[in-house]
């Protein structure tokens, strides 16, 4: 049966279709996805609703079960931030010409265009690059991107991982450059820094991620850069951008490519929401045609002194080769590249030093609180960024214990570890009160071991 609104759900139309390009069926395309993941049977949907009032009853109930993260005291993190958002983020990016926009081209557009070019102008000067590119979907995207980028640049198929990363952006990564680029990965040292690094001229890119999954800031950027260059290798660096008001930009240290999220400058802990993936090189033409999302730039326009801002080397996206492009990639998180212009044009270099450097205060003041408590934190010599992790008897039971007083513990990443998240938001307070709770439960739970 063909769907009322898709007209090439029609029987014939399909069959033509998969003529056309050699599947057998619709589930040729899915043949990638393991089987064990695949859903062999319809989806077990309710009856739909046909009267708005009983949509928006049922609506507000699935809504009444979430948990606000200011509703309790949180220390969540682990790829999702609860930093300050300043009210002027919300206002501008709930405006209806940017808040509704996906696709509109110069002639129908009401400011996109130049907000998305004064956001890419001052992650660009944080960053310390020249070229950065209109957000894609998430910081895990973004950097199998740019692995992607550095593979196509030098004409390798390897890159090497530093294996200080979150399991599931690991995940992600390999993912997204399975079958064609092979992902090793390097061990991580008893500072909790990349450990060895062996490379040979097979690699296209060494990956090092700082903060590294447990907050920890690598400190061998430089040398780790001459290493990738001694192969002919790219240095692509994770980071995240609120975190370079104090931390030196991976540019600095011989980065070829930075990539990471977004979301902690302006935007919300949201359910899959609120993430969007930067890229950014330098001024490398060679480079610059492997970005495979859109890059925006300003030109003079026939008036004299007024400008006109739109898309820069364009012939070399998906958006023009469509199926002969080098990679997809889609145009979903674009209002969050605005959300976060406002931001940054807000703080200013020295309000990003403000938070930078209170994010780094509280984070000591906590690892050193948690220590007091009787948890044993890891790697408590290395500087660390707003997240460090604790060991403890029993994660499960400590985070339920703190849950049930109204705290939000931290991210379970073990039988007997746990990620702890401070931002801005904290206060002395905060801290102690966590520090507090976690003694007394630990001190029911037999203390840490």
């Amino acid at each position: 049966m063909a769907h009322p609104y898709i007209p090439n759900a029609g029987p014939e139309t399909r069959a033509a279709m998969l003529a056309e390009i050699g599947a057998p069926d619709v589930a040729e395309f899915y043949r990638d996805i393991p089987a064990e993941l695949r859903l062999d049977r319809p989806l077990d949907l309710p009856a739909p609703y046909t009267d708005e009032p009983g949509l928006v009853r049922h609506m507000h109930g699935l809504l009444a079960r979430n948990t606000h993260p200011a509703e309790l005291l949180s220390f969540l993190g682990h790829g999702c931030y609860h930093h300050h958002v300043p009210a002027v983020c919300d206002e501008v990016n709930g405006r209806g010409e940017f808040l509704t926009a996906y696709a509109g081209e110069p002639y129908e557009d009401h400011g996109r265009f130049q907000a998305l070019f004064e956001y890419v102008s001052m992650m660009a000067e944080l960053l310390e690059m020249d070229v950065v590119n209109v957000p894609v979907y998430d910081g895990y995207q973004a950097t199998g991107t740019a692995l992607r980028m550095a593979a196509r640049r030098t004409g390798r198929s390897r890159v090497l991982v530093s294996g200080a990363i979150a399991a599931d952006k690991l995940a992600k990564i390999r993912d997204y450059l399975t079958p064609d680029v092979e992902v090793r990965l390097a061990p991580v040292a008893d500072s909790g820094e990349m450990g060895e690094v062996r490379l040979d001229d097979t690699f296209a890119a060494l990956y090092l991620e700082t903060p590294t999954v447990h907050g920890v800031v690598e400190t061998r950027g430089r040398e780790l850069a001459e290493l990738a260059h001694g192969v002919g290798a790219l240095l692509v660096v994770g980071t995240d951008p609120i975190s370079l008001g104090v931390l030196a930009p991976p540019a600095s240290y011989g980065a070829d490519l930075v990539c990471g999220d977004i979301q902690s400058l302006g935007m919300h802990p949201q359910y899959g929401g609120g993430q969007a993936g930067f890229i950014a090189s330098h001024d490398d033409e060679r480079l610059v045609a492997e970005f495979p999302s859109r890059l925006f730039g300003i030109a003079p326009t026939a008036v004299p002194g007024e400008y006109g801002f739109g898309d820069v080397f364009y012939d070399r996206t998906s958006f023009a080769l469509r199926e002969e492009g080098k990679e997809w990639v889609g145009t979903a998180a674009a209002l969050w590249g605005i959300t976060a212009g406002v931001y940054l044009a807000l703080m200013g270099p020295q309000g990003m030093r403000e938070i930078g450097e209170t994010v780094l205060a509280r984070t000591r003041y906590a690892m050193r609180a948690l220590a007091s408590a009787g948890a044993v934190v890891r790697h408590q010599e290395a500087v660390h960024f707003r997240e460090f992790a604790v060991q403890v008897p029993d994660a499960d039971a400590l985070l339920a214990d703190l849950h049930g007083r109204g705290i939000l513990g931290g991210v379970r990443l073990g039988d007997r570890e746990v990620l702890v998240c401070v931002t801005e938001r904290h206060s002395i307070a905060d801290i102690d009160t966590l520090a507090a709770a976690v003694k007394d439960a630990l001190s029911a739970l037999g203390g840490a071991e």
